[in-house]
């Protein structure tokens, strides 16, 4: 992003032009109850709304309206969404001086979370109007851009199932219902993870490779972030049934863990195949099928995020929870990484 203008630059014209445009994905979670208050709050602030568009479709809308958006290099577009909508923006937005600003208005907010914003509106708002611009790292896959995740297993069953009525009444419990039902009839696979200089081959029923810091709204590992520079790749469990939901809890449970300690492959650039074509499910929504070619795009994406987020984070930096010490095998310590030959 050498041929942008600094982020300070870039903060300092949003703050003294205050106008932006406005894009609500109103079937996410929160979208459409909260649309209102977005826009009275941004007014509070201080902001000109200069357009406003509300999506129903985000997958068959996003496409065309996009470009259109960014035709006119609008200094700042805040987004109300979930994970699956902000797929699609960064595909469009990457590598461009517009700044994303960002309402986690979905379900698992996994991206939100990442950029540690808060989860309650009024806090996002805050940052919208207070906080930094940051650039931040995405993903690609198979040319793709992605912001947080790549998964292949029972999620692919579970982004496809999982019904926004009942995202709307459970939150994130909604995927961990439909998740354990697709777990019952879903069989394990086996696929061959590939680096410059190490391939890992395991069998499992989820393998996620993941750019942001979080999954199902729990940190991956303590010094997992978007802006590490690094890609990590991992499986939840075994072939067995059981393994998974132990390994899926163990993450759950530790997220002060560092990846190293969690035996996590990491690399910049990763090749993945499996023993038959398998979905893939790219923030959420499924797109494609195995194989797969993922890649790091670092610093793609210029983001507002709070004061405090730690931007140009690479690896060797403090980690953001303190490592306490933990004798536990994890079930994934049987999967770790081979070196090549």
């Amino acid at each position: 992003m050498t041929d942008l203008p600094p982020k300070w630059l870039t903060e300092q014209r949003i703050r003294q032009e205050r106008e932006l445009v406005l894009l609500v994905n109103v079937r996410s979670r929160r979208g459409a109850r909260h649309y209102p208050a977005v826009r009275a709050t941004l007014a509070a602030y201080g902001f000109t709304v200069t357009a406003e568009h509300l999506v129903t479709d985000p997958a068959a809308q996003l496409p065309a309206l996009l470009p259109r958006i960014l035709a006119d290099r609008p200094r700042l577009l805040v987004v109300g969404s979930g994970d699956g909508t902000i797929a699609t923006v960064v595909d469009h937005l990457a590598h461009t001086d517009t700044v994303l600003g960002y309402l986690p208005l979905g379900t698992t907010n996994n991206f939100g979370r990442s950029l540690g914003l808060p989860m309650r509106l009024r806090g996002a708002l805050d940052v919208i109007a207070r906080g930094k611009v940051a650039d931040v790292d995405l993903g690609s896959v198979n040319g793709d851009l992605f912001a947080n995740l790549v998964s292949i297993g029972v999620s692919a069953e579970v982004a496809g199932r999982t019904p926004h009525g009942l995202k709307r009444h459970l939150g994130r419990g909604a995927y961990a219902v439909t998740g354990a039902r697709a777990l019952l009839t879903h069989r394990p696979f086996v696929a061959e993870v590939s680096t410059a200089d190490a391939t890992w081959r395991v069998a499992t029923h989820q393998l996620n490779i993941a750019n942001g810091r979080m999954h199902a709204g729990t940190a991956i590992a303590a010094d997992a972030s978007l802006d590490d520079r690094l890609l990590v790749a991992y499986a939840l469990g075994g072939p067995g049934r059981l393994s998974t939901m132990y390994a899926a809890a163990h993450q759950a449970l530790t997220p002060w863990q560092p990846v190293r300690r969690k035996g996590y492959l990491t690399a910049t650039e990763l090749r993945i195949s499996t023993d038959v074509p398998r979905l893939v499910d790219v923030d959420g929504e499924v797109s494609g099928t195995t194989p797969i070619h993922v890649r790091l795009s670092a610093n793609a994406l210029r983001v507002l995020v709070p004061l405090d987020f730690a931007d140009d984070q690479i690896p060797g930096h403090p980690v953001v929870y303190p490592v306490r010490p933990d004798d536990a095998v994890h079930p994934g310590d049987a999967h770790r990484p081979d070196p090549g030959p």
